[in-house]
């Protein structure tokens, strides 16, 4: 969304849009029917709810007749296909023809080769998949743009591979304002949330394990509250049995699969920090968004949280028990790591959307020429 408002500001007319059908049709899609499209899909996102309404058969055939591709007009000078998403890099095939029918030059974004480099951490054809992906950018992309210099590097050796010159900008992921919000006041205790889909990657069971042995060595009254916000992913057996089967955890932890932004906001404003202990990450978004509200960080020391939070969170190894829970009391008790990180926070650069835009378009820019 940020893309398509972005490049409609800076375009205007010029911005096309277009799409493959599940059928396998590629078209344009009529410029009126696109944007009523997504002015109804972002009006939907600011009024979702824990139990968004679904919309009826008969409301969604006409909006889906009306986004049906139509014939690719003749190709224009200059033509930049510009794609934010995976969908059919997959399939290279598909993307050539594309390409061809609009005689266009590639930009598209990455966001991660986390699958390829971590496949136990993925789908277990995950790897293969997003392997495919990127031997299709590295083999038609003119220029690619990566949510952080981290995945730039990542990247890199399959661009070499390909000997083909490919232009590669990095952009942080701006960080959309948080919705104003009163702080959740909780139970009264000092809480911290984890904030993304529930998944080996992102290391709940360090999390968990030690909020078991925080419940088994402290008094009820003095063990902080975890909040944990995201929905259930894959290969989260283990993570799953503790949530739902462990009853040290029963009072003192919460899941939330279906957060709403108000309540996220809340949640996030009121939290003493959020606690990422990612084995692998592309970017960090949970880190800008507590960050953005105030809110300090605990997260694993990596490049790509680096780059988003700077010199403001604690970084620790994921692997450190005894290093997160001092971590955690510390700033449940309002210690001295928590205050040195409150004085930090002011310092913190929030990215933004404009200033990712501003380098996506030069980056398009400079695929025209």
């Amino acid at each position: 969304m940020a893309y398509v408002r972005g490049l409609l500001a800076h375009y205007g007319e010029a911005l096309d849009f277009s799409a493959v059908h599940p059928a396998g049709r590629y078209g344009r899609v009529p410029r009126q029917a696109a944007l009523a499209f997504l002015d109804r899909l972002e009006a939907r996102w600011a009024d979702a709810d824990d139990q968004p309404v679904r919309l009826s058969l008969p409301a969604i055939v006409p909006q889906l007749a009306a986004l049906w591709p139509r014939r690719v007009p003749p190709a224009r000078p200059g033509a930049v296909y510009v794609q934010v998403s995976p969908h059919h890099l997959t399939r290279a095939g598909t993307m050539r023809r594309i390409l061809d029918r609009e005689q266009a030059r590639f930009a598209c974004m990455v966001h991660d080769l986390i699958p390829i480099e971590f496949p136990e951490y993925a789908r277990p054809s995950g790897g293969a998949l997003h392997r495919r992906r990127i031997e299709t950018v590295a083999a038609l992309a003119d220029t690619v743009i990566v949510n952080s210099a981290a995945t730039g590097r990542s990247l890199q050796p399959w661009l070499d591979r390909s000997g083909r010159a490919v232009d590669v900008a990095v952009a942080l992921l701006g960080t959309v304002p948080m919705v104003p919000a009163i702080p959740d006041p909780g139970d009264g205790r000092p809480y911290f949330v984890c904030l993304g889909t529930i998944e080996p990657r992102k290391n709940h069971l360090l999390l968990l394990h030690l909020w078991r042995q925080l419940a088994e060595t402290l008094p009820d009254h003095a063990v902080p509250r975890l909040v944990v916000v995201g929905r259930r992913g894959w290969e989260n057996e283990q993570i799953v049995d503790m949530l739902e089967r462990c009853p040290a955890l029963e009072h003192h932890v919460t899941e939330i699969g279906s957060c709403p932004d108000a309540r996220l906001s809340s949640l996030l404003r009121g939290a003493r920090a959020l606690l990422m202990p990612s084995f692998a990450e592309g970017y960090g978004m949970p880190v800008a968004e507590a960050l953005s509200v105030g809110t300090p960080v605990i997260c694993s020391e990596l490049a790509a949280l680096r780059e988003v939070g700077g010199a403001v969170p604690d970084y620790l190894d994921p692997l450190d028990g005894p290093g997160w829970r001092a971590a955690v009391l510390d700033h449940a008790a309002g210690g001295p790591m928590a205050l040195a990180q409150r004085a930090r926070l002011p310092h913190w650069h929030n990215p933004s959307w404009a200033e990712h835009m501003a380098i996506a378009i030069a980056a398009i820019e400079r695929t025209r020429r």
